[in-house]
């Protein structure tokens, strides 16, 4: 059983920047990721980095966020610039069994994201 905790959420206005942070209890070599849920709407993918290191993003976040990962693949990273009042939500962090293409299987309780303005 692996183990996610979300930290780093918090609120800022429109235009800033937050960077989230996802403590994972393995280093093992796996895909992990972020996901967001805004208020009655669906969780969708925000980004993920998969074994060989690909990094995907949603089209809406692309040339904002920044996904990465320390050397030892413990602790991944969700740097989030030029922030819109849609980013705002519930941030997870995942991590699957193996590559990204079999999806995730664990999850964190999540940390929370408002932008205002």
């Amino acid at each position: 059983q692996i183990q996610l905790e979300e930290s780093g959420g918090g609120s800022v206005q429109a235009g800033g920047s937050l960077r989230l942070s996802c403590k994972v209890s393995t280093n093992n070599n796996i895909c992990k990721g972020w996901f967001r849920q805004a208020p009655g709407k669906e969780r969708e993918e925000v980004a993920t980095v998969d074994r060989d290191g690909t990094k995907t993003y949603t089209d809406s976040v692309k040339g904002r966020f920044t996904v990465s990962q320390d050397s030892t693949q413990s602790t991944l990273f969700l740097q989030m610039d030029s922030l819109k009042s849609e980013d705002s939500g519930m941030y997870y962090c995942a991590a699957g069994g193996s590559w990204c293409l079999y999806g995730m299987k664990y999850w964190g309780k999540g940390t929370p994201v408002t932008i205002s303005g």
